[in-house]
């Protein structure tokens, strides 16, 4: 695998200032970098992750991948000009104003501007949340996941997977196309939603703790509208999250406890019980589509689908049983 992860991202949007606010109050990054015409947010020990400028018509301006170093990125960039893409070398200046070593920088399909890189720089002060938050899941995983809304998802399967070399790890084909990538062990880094049109449908962020979640949906139901799906829990990667409209007009997802895949034993299947064994109340989708997705979701609680918690060491207290009826459940599907 080139790719390593999902490096930073930079964003358009005309509110610069409901940028900071949102971005430091309800996500809990810290601003890092301010001026007339751009902001620049840190998650963790990076230098920035988030870089949003003053640009008219939101959505995503870059994106910006991880390779391990120098030759990897020089074999990719060959790689892509035998594939027929152009390919441009980033300038000194460009990688110093992305904190990296060196980067390469080329289109999609449709046309997203990406950016391939080495030599991310790391900041020398601890990273300082905008709010009291335990942090995020970042390191080897990324800073979180993508999903792009797109008019035709073969020929973008065709480039990420074909040329690029992300991995499929599950899809949906009902009650719309989506498939999932990864280039790491989190469950997905890259996803697409085949809706008739190209765009940014959400990007992910994980919170180390379930409580960061809870106070954030607090947070954000305080604003009339943020809240733009409800508290629920993901069937394919485990997240437990919610979803805000983020000021440059896609949605946020703020999560916690993704699944993390075993990359060498990993098959691809089709997911059938839906996105979400519960909740994640899609306030974007039509009414006929919101019956649909209730269908959905009680079809999955009469058939009693379940998952185990994803959890990290140290992030949680072992409970003793104290139903013998669910000890023996769980005792005959180990079995099983």
């Amino acid at each position: 695998m080139e790719i390593q992860a999902l490096g930073y991202v930079g964003l358009r949007a005309s509110d610069l200032d409901e940028w900071t606010r949102y971005g430091t109050g309800l996500l809990g990054l810290q601003l890092v970098d301010r001026s007339a015409k751009s902001r620049a947010f840190r998650m963790d020990d990076r230098k920035q992750r988030f870089i949003v400028s003053d640009e008219p018509g939101g959505g995503a301006s870059f994106y910006g991948w991880e390779v391990p170093d120098a030759a990897t990125l020089d074999a990719m960039a060959d790689r892509l000009q035998k594939a027929g893409i152009a390919v441009a070398r980033g300038s000194r200046a460009l990688a110093d104003e992305r904190f990296v070593r060196d980067l390469i920088v080329f289109s999609d399909p449709v046309g997203n501007r990406v950016e391939v890189f080495h030599g991310p720089q790391v900041a020398n002060e601890p990273f300082k949340a905008g709010r009291t938050i335990s942090g995020f899941r970042t390191g080897p995983l990324g800073m979180g996941h993508v999903v792009l809304t797109v008019a035709n998802i073969d020929e973008m399967v065709a480039f990420y997977s074909g040329v690029l070399g992300f991995k499929l790890t599950d899809y949906f084909v009902s009650p719309y196309r989506v498939s999932f990538y990864h280039v790491n062990p989190r469950h997905h880094s890259l996803g697409f939603v085949e809706v008739g049109t190209n765009g940014v449908h959400h990007m992910m962020v994980e919170l180390f703790s379930l409580d960061d979640v809870g106070q954030g949906y607090d947070v954000a139901q305080m604003e009339e509208g943020r809240v733009t799906s409800t508290l629920g829990r993901h069937i394919n990667d485990m997240v437990t999250s919610f979803y805000t409209k983020t000021p440059s007009g896609f949605h946020m997802e703020y999560g916690w406890g993704g699944r993390a895949i075993d990359m060498d034993n990993w098959t691809p299947n089709e997911v059938t019980d839906g996105p979400s064994a519960w909740g994640h109340d899609r306030q974007w989708l039509n009414d006929d589509e919101k019956q649909v997705a209730k269908r959905i979701r009680m079809e999955a609680a009469q058939k009693g689908v379940r998952s185990p918690v994803q959890v990290i060491e140290g992030n949680y207290n072992r409970m003793p049983g104290v139903c013998p009826w669910f000890d023996t459940v769980s005792r005959e599907r180990k079995a099983g």
